[in-house]
Formats: structure tokens, sequence, C-alpha cells
């Protein structure tokens, strides 16, 4: 009896050390990113101090009250989207992209919280998130009313069981004509679960993968657009949401 449990014992820590170890080795061998545009944007400028933490910051020279959180999508390595936050807070905004437990952001959905409670300067949030990242912001957004006023969707609607149609926040849903992830027919048929104001921002020739910075993705079209173009869009799409937050305090 002493023997089999001893076997036992040994058997369920061999086990317990393959799962620990596949938790914290595979998030890395299957995520996305970054590419080296992605890394260049993790070095701080004049005007924006990039600090590489969990979450990694944004902070601009000159700030207004105003921060984005930015949700990641699955897999996907966080600095991957750092080109965007970087250009977002060169407008003055605070940027904070949050990394996921295992890079699922289902796991974390309510970290949004620790960053407005660190961030007390920061007056008015908005949550953004791309793909599974905007699945899970849309879900804070509709749990949280209060805690933030603006909502940015990067190829992302919300999941069936939320319903933001009531919601007064400032909405975004940004999305691409050639995304094989979150296409078309998924975007038009979210909009009765946003609010009527929403401001469907459609990037002609864009895709799911150039959201971010991180190569290509499996089950994606081939973009007819630079990245850079779409880029341009995402934050430019982002941006509208602050600038209407600021506007209607």
């Amino acid at each position: 009896m002493r023997r089999a449990l001893k076997i036992t014992g040994i058997v369920l820590s061999a086990i317990a050390v393959i799962l620990m170890a596949s938790a914290l080795i595979l998030p890395r061998v299957l995520t996305h990113g970054p590419m080296p545009e992605a890394l260049a944007a993790m070095d701080s400028t004049a005007s924006v101090t990039v600090s590489e933490g969990r979450p990694i910051t944004f902070t601009p020279t000159d700030p207004t009250n105003t921060g984005v959180i930015i949700y990641p999508g699955a897999l996907v390595e966080p600095r991957s989207y750092a080109p965007a936050a970087h250009a977002i807070a060169d407008s003055g905004t605070f940027v904070a992209i949050v990394p996921m437990p295992f890079g699922v952001a289902i796991l974390g959905g309510s970290l949004a919280d620790d960053v407005i409670s660190a961030h007390p300067e920061v007056a008015t949030w908005i949550i953004a998130g791309h793909s599974l990242g905007g699945v899970m912001a849309a879900r804070y957004a509709a749990e949280h009313p209060k805690a933030v006023d603006g909502l940015a969707l990067w190829a992302a609607y919300p999941e069936g069981s939320i319903d933001l149609s009531s919601w007064t926040g400032a909405t975004a849903s940004i999305f691409a004509t050639l995304d094989g992830l979150t296409t078309v027919q998924d975007i038009e048929a979210s909009r009765v679960r946003l609010p009527p104001d929403t401001a469907f921002v459609e990037i002609d020739g864009g895709n799911h993968a150039y959201f971010g910075w991180y190569g290509k993705q499996s089950g994606d079209n081939q973009a007819t657009i630079t990245r850079e173009e779409q880029q341009r869009i995402v934050v430019d799409g982002t941006l509208g949401v602050v600038r209407r937050v600021i506007s209607n305090p």
C-alpha cells in the first residue's frame, strides 16, 4: 500500500510539473509576434515614456486626463500592439497594454480594474481590444458601465450574451473587409448589441493580423493594403472614441 501511494504521489507530482511547464512554455511557443517594428515602438521618445511591465504603459510627456486600456488578441504577444499604443499616446492619451494570463483575455477580463486603480491621475477611460481581447473589452464595458466611458473594438464584437445597445459610452467597431477570422458578416450581426450611435469604421482591404505587428495568422486572408495604412486607420478610429469622450464629459 505504501509503495502504491508513493508511486501515485510520484505520478501526480510529474503530472503537476508537466502541467506547470506547459502553462509557462506553451503560450510562449504559440504566441504571435512581436515584429521588429513593434519592438522599435517600445523605445521611449521625447513625447512618450514607455515602461515595460505588467501592464506595458505609454505615458505622454504632455498628458490629458484620458487613458486607453488595450486587451490583446488571443496568444498575441502584447508588445505587438506597441506601434498603435505609441501613436495613441502621442496624442496626449495615456495607454496601457494588458498582458493576459497564458495569453488569453478570457482569463483576465477584469484586469482593467488594476490599471484604473493604479492611475488615479486619469479621470476618463476607454477600453479597447483586438479579437478575443475585444470580446472581453466589450464584456468589461457591460459589467462596469461607469468605470469606462468608451469602447473601441478592433476586429471584435460582443459575445451573444452581452447587450450594449442601451449603453451611453462612445463606441467604435473597427473592422477589415478581408479579415478571415472576424468577418464583415460577424460585424453586421453585432450591430443590434452595440449602441445605436456606434461608429463603424471599415478598413477596405485590411485583414485580422494587421491590427497588430505579429506577422501572419492562420485562417486570415491576404491584405491588399499595407500594415502601416491599416494601423493608421485603427489609431484614428480609436482616437475618434477618445475625442467623443472628451467632448461629452
